[in-house]
């Protein structure tokens, strides 16, 4: 997969750019193509603020963390993005099990009115008739 890492304030060195490249590995697991990523590297005061966005398919992901501690942010943005991509990835699997759900209802529910329409609602009606 290739990333793109672009700061102003800092060089990427080696080691950052494969602390940045194994977050998107751990991300690549869910077996989700993620659509040219790109990372930005900022620092405001003392803060490093590490921004991400990647594309996927019908949606993008965006997700910003802020540390003291560099790799610390990066850390914090990889979870982020996890969280996001987990979202996403199991958003289908939700719908279908509610549109299941809805489907399945609609069956009983549709046995249940047949069932009183044949001669549960006659006997309803016979009780309602002896209790006046």
């Amino acid at each position: 997969m290739s990333i793109t890492i672009t700061s102003t304030v800092i060089d990427i060195s080696p080691a950052i750019r494969e602390r940045i490249e194994s977050r998107f590995e751990k991300l690549s697991r869910r077996q989700v193509d993620l659509i040219t990523p790109h990372v930005i590297i900022n620092k405001e005061g003392l803060k490093y603020q590490v921004e991400a966005t990647a594309g996927v398919r019908h949606d993008t992901l965006f997700a910003k963390a802020e540390d003291d501690n560099l790799y610390a942010a990066i850390k914090d943005l990889g979870q982020k993005l996890e969280r996001q991509l987990n979202r996403y990835a199991d958003k289908p699997l939700a719908q279908r099990a509610v549109a299941g759900q809805a489907a399945a209802a609609g069956v009983v529910g549709a046995a249940v009115a047949a069932n009183l329409d044949e001669g549960l609602s006659e006997e309803f009606a016979q009780q309602f008739d002896e209790e006046e």
